[in-house]
């Protein structure tokens, strides 16, 4: 008699695989998420960098700039043509998981707070807080980052960057 495999044995092998698979594929999608939103992190700290060597360069007074703009033949003054100068690689301006082309249409996937625009760094308010540990200045146009808590990363005043949204608290 020839020994084998039967039909049972096989399907018993199959579902396991696909249990398996079916665990792998979700695990394996939230970490390459959180992977690209900690880039995300990375590029808004540069980001806080290029504003810190403009700021120098421009006597502590924060850049006069629109919040962003709709696509990229608006001729206004926003994070992407004014701090490219001070950005060591352009591709900081995009996200990477801004996959529904914001970045390529309006020049970056961040939004600038202009409620800062012209202020000076020693004098930062917004909406009566002046804590710059509070102070919003950059933040993801869109939640590009569904497995995040906020679904969004933001850049504060004192150069820090994260996912946490510490303007709307008293802390």
């Amino acid at each position: 008699m020839k020994k084998g495999f039967t039909l049972v044995e096989l399907l018993v092998v199959l579902v396991i695989l696909l249990v398996l698979v079916g665990i792998t594929v979700p695990v394996y999608t939230r970490i390459t998420e959180r992977g690209r939103a900690t880039a995300c992190v990375s590029n808004l700290r540069q980001l806080g960098i290029a504003l810190n060597l403009y700021l120098n360069d421009n006597n502590q007074t924060m850049p006069p700039l629109a919040a962003g703009r709709t696509s990229m033949s608006q001729d206004v003054p926003v994070i992407d043509n004014t701090l490219n100068a001070y950005a060591a690689n352009p591709a900081v301006f995009a996200c990477p998981s801004d996959f529904s082309g914001i970045a390529s249409a309006t020049g970056t996937s961040y939004y600038w707070n202009s409620a800062l625009s012209g202020q000076r760094v020693a004098n930062l308010n917004f909406l009566a807080i002046a804590d710059a540990t509070r102070i919003p200045v950059l933040g993801d146009k869109q939640a590009f980052h569904p497995y995040a808590q906020n679904k969004v990363n933001i850049l504060y005043a004192d150069g820090h960057a994260t996912q946490d949204l510490k303007f709307f608290t008293s802390q």
